[in-house]
């Protein structure tokens, strides 16, 4: 131990002005991320904001028991459960396929034309977004109006107050304004790929699909792997934002999910010991998710760690 530590202080010496840089980061996390975990004594609490962290009186695992009993706990995780598995579905392949499609793009100018558009929906908040879609989807908005002169509908209704599209309405919504973002660690991976593999497989015959099967596709093994494993590590986290613009009191039924759950029944209800359980619940879930997803990875990639 005294010879790890003694080498530890010789490297620091060695390298102090590019070790002193990752100090404000350290703080910084010691701050806003370590300190703070006490603050999860509250999910085992009857915390009031009259209460201090101290002075709250405990009650052990009550808090976890009412949420097992509580519907609208569960209609949050059903929908929770539903939008993500549709993002999973769709959303994870579609980055792939885009950035194979902009890859395979000959021409320089357009390649980043296309790249450009397909970024810049990431940039834009969901205040904008959300904006957009309640007009687009109004009675008098674009997609009624298209949808009328199709002749797929006689009559012209707000798509967003109803319940039972909302879950395609919010995957779709997302994948728009993500995807292209999605595509930057695909395209960077296959910038690395050496140009003389498909030089060979040309020269043996492939078809350009055949080459993207058996080259661009393996080679992106590693990042296809963990992007994986974090999404279903964060199969129970939604997008708070998204939902908040966009939920309203005709589809909450099906718009509910459980981040906006615990913001309602922490900041706007003001049980903060129920939306503290709630939260601490669902990070443990996702740890579980996040562990046994990479060790299946790590299985099916013949045991080389990806996380």
């Amino acid at each position: 131990m005294r010879q790890r530590i003694r080498e530890f202080v010789v490297d620091y010496k060695r390298q102090w002005e590019i070790q002193s840089m990752v100090i404000p980061g350290i703080i910084f996390m010691i701050i806003f991320c370590f300190i703070p975990i006490y603050g999860l004594s509250i999910a085992f609490k009857n915390y009031t904001v009259i209460d201090t962290l101290d002075s709250a009186p405990w009650v052990g695992l009550d808090n976890f028991r009412i949420i097992l009993s509580d519907k609208y706990f569960w209609d949050a995780v059903v929908n929770t459960l539903g939008i993500s598995f549709l993002k999973l579905g769709i959303g994870f392949i579609i980055p792939i396929i885009l950035a194979i499609m902009i890859y395979e793009l000959n021409g320089g100018r357009f390649k980043k034309f296309v790249q450009t558009i397909s970024y810049l929906p990431h940039f834009l908040s969901w205040i904008v977004l959300g904006g957009m879609l309640i007009t687009w989807f109004s009675t008098s908005g674009l997609f009624n109006e298209l949808l009328i002169n199709l002749g797929l509908i006689s009559k012209p209704h707000n798509i967003l107050l109803d319940a039972g599209k909302y879950w395609w309405i919010a995957t779709l919504s997302d994948i728009w304004k993500e995807v292209g973002w999605g595509t930057i660690l695909y395209l960077a991976i296959m910038s690395k790929i050496d140009p003389t593999y498909y030089e060979a497989a040309k020269i043996d015959g492939a078809s350009r699909l055949r080459q993207i099967w058996n080259i661009t596709i393996p080679n992106m093994k590693t990042i296809i792997s963990l992007n994986l494993i974090l999404t279903v590590s964060g199969l129970l986290g939604s997008n708070l934002d998204q939902t908040l613009v966009l939920m309203n009191s005709q589809n909450r039924v099906r718009a509910e999910v459980i981040n906006s759950y615990v913001y309602r029944m922490g900041m706007t209800q003001g049980d903060f010991s129920y939306a503290t359980a709630v939260g601490l619940g669902v990070s443990i879930v996702s740890v579980i998710l996040l562990v046994t997803t990479n060790k299946i990875s790590n299985k099916l990639n013949d045991n080389q760690s990806v996380l």
